[in-house]
């Protein structure tokens, strides 16, 4: 049972990244893409609130065509219809530093424009869009309109995920870079992953303890499997009432992590998309006073924290989670290991069972160790902040099974000291 907590956290990590690796697919065509000089045209025909819009532009003329990138602007021109009329949104901000470019599309040549950073200023509304430009045709103005598209309100479940874990992560974490010396990035990550882990330091020991206490009673689970190997029944019926006697909860060691599971999306999203001057609806206004995106530091310790590391940082995280591992199987192998071998000859059987000792250890080994290589992996694949708070958080999980496996120890020598009662004889 130990050993589900692990696979069970690999198979939802697995989905999860999955989903966060794909990429949207078009539900419409080309066709639209060719019906002008210049086409126009979204990737998808429906969105959700706050989602980026991908416009796909291609250039279908003979000549080389010049679109104006102004700083603090939106790519091209936005257009909701409300009232009956299609108005103009602007999504303008004040940016240091900046100096207009051109993007020009040659003869025959498409390019895509992502809305990523405006997603919110532009498209947080339910509604019906469409994106247009003004541009110059071989010395001609001509206007250009893409597809119509619809932006859908958000389900009850993207409201709960918006309010309860999206924004308060977004909202914590700008808190903690806005105090950290030079709005450091790296450091506003590792005081948000320390205040998460204290805020879950209860539960997270209580898991902790449940997975120790599964290891103590998994021997005695193993010897109901072999006593009654040929009545399923009688050995789920037995091994609840082990887990009764001793107070063990099976489930209890997977609490902890779907806690931090949503926690470790929402952190990747923040960081992949969350920082910009888009995400200022979401943050809350004593947070955002004082605190300036274009002051944030982004590099820590050699580290892009918005992009991925490919070496380094994946090295130390796997290195962090084979310790913890190692740490969490440690007491187990221990005590197997000190076990005084019987005296008692084996008995032979020819139907006999595997051992499953020796099935228990190959299968803790195989996750001690593969384990750690596909939380390398992950990590390599993803924005180095969310690698940090892995890092981070994994560190202070090594400390805490420190001590939770000095207190069982301390806790399983004091039990097996022999008591002795001296009875006095009165004359």
């Amino acid at each position: 049972m130990k050993n589900n907590k692990y696979i069970l956290w690999l198979l939802i990590f697995l989905v999860a990244f999955n989903l966060m690796q794909q990429k949207d697919k078009s539900q419409e065509g080309d066709v639209f893409l060719m019906q002008s000089d210049i086409g126009i045209a979204t990737k998808k025909t429906d969105y959700r609130e706050g989602k980026s819009v991908i416009v796909k532009l291609q250039n279908n003329t003979e000549y080389a065509v010049d679109i104006p990138v102004l700083c603090g602007t939106q790519p091209l021109e936005v257009y909701k219809y409300e009232n009956g009329n299609w108005a103009e949104k602007k999504g303008t901000e004040e940016v240091s530093n900046c100096e207009p470019t051109t993007l020009t599309l040659l003869p025959g040549e498409n390019t895509d424009v992502d809305y990523k950073n405006w997603a919110y200023r532009l498209f947080g509304e339910s509604g019906r869009y469409r994106i247009g430009a003004t541009l110059n045709i071989n010395g001609k103005e001509q206007a250009f309109t893409s597809n119509e598209f619809t932006v859908e309100p958000r389900t009850a479940i993207g409201r709960l995920w918006m309010n309860a874990i999206y924004r308060p992560i977004l909202n914590g974490l700008i808190y903690f870079i806005k105090v950290s010396p030079g709005h450091s990035l790296g450091l506003g990550i590792i005081f948000l992953t320390l205040f998460i882990r204290t805020l879950l330091l209860i539960p997270s020991q209580r898991a902790m303890r449940s997975q120790k206490k599964m290891q103590e009673v998994q021997a005695k689970i193993e010897e109901l499997k072999k006593k009654h190997k040929d009545n399923q029944e009688k050995i789920a019926l037995e091994t609840v009432a082990l887990w009764k006697e001793h107070k063990v909860n099976p489930f209890g060691s997977c609490m902890l992590m779907f806690v931090q599971f949503p926690i470790l999306i929402a952190l990747y999203y923040v960081i992949r998309e969350g920082l910009s001057m888009d995400k200022i609806e979401l943050i809350y206004p004593n947070v955002l006073d004082g605190f300036s995106f274009h002051l944030m530091q982004e590099h820590f310790l050699g580290l892009n924290l918005l992009s991925p590391n490919l070496i380094i940082l994946p090295l130390i995280v796997g290195g962090l989670q084979f310790t913890q591992m190692h740490l969490a199987f440690a007491r187990a192998q221990k005590k197997k290991a000190n076990k005084p071998p019987s005296n008692k000859p084996a008995k032979k059987n020819s139907d006999a069972a595997p051992d499953m000792q020796d099935q228990m250890k190959m299968a803790n080994n195989m996750m001690k160790y593969f384990m750690p290589a596909m939380i390398a992996f992950f990590t390599a694949s993803l924005p180095s902040g969310v690698g940090l708070y892995w890092g981070v958080s994994t560190t202070y999980g090594i400390i805490q099974q420190l001590v939770i496996n000095k207190q069982q120890t301390k806790n399983t020598t004091n039990a097996s000291e022999p008591t002795v009662r001296v009875i006095e004889k009165n004359d």
